[in-house]
């Protein structure tokens, strides 16, 4: 999986990157097919903006977040991303298993 982090008037510095590669552990554990995600972060008026664009075969996820802490919004981010994978790859599980069964 290739990740891609740039800054909006912020320094991407290697605690952030670490910290966000920890949290994308849990994705990648629900999700092994996606290819690539691109990470932007942000400074707007002293507030901390995250935005997450993760790219897959059959489907693209988008999440962002704007807290006063840039970490705060990195975990608020990836709970969000996580959520929309989940959805989706139960959605499919359950379209797949309803094919097996009428097939039967």
């Amino acid at each position: 999986m290739n990740v891609q982090v740039s800054g909006h008037h912020i320094e991407v510095t290697p605690a952030i990157r670490e910290y966000l590669e920890e949290k994308l552990v849990r994705v990648r554990r629900h999700f092994e097919q996606a290819i690539d995600v691109q990470v932007t972060f942000s400074v707007e008026r002293h507030v901390q903006k995250a935005s997450i664009r993760l790219h897959s075969k059959g489907h693209d996820f988008h999440a962002e977040d704007i807290e006063n802490d840039l970490y705060a919004a990195i975990d608020l981010v990836m709970d969000k991303l996580d959520k929309q994978v989940i959805k989706y790859k139960n959605k499919n599980q359950e379209h797949h298993s309803d094919l097996k069964r009428q097939m039967a």
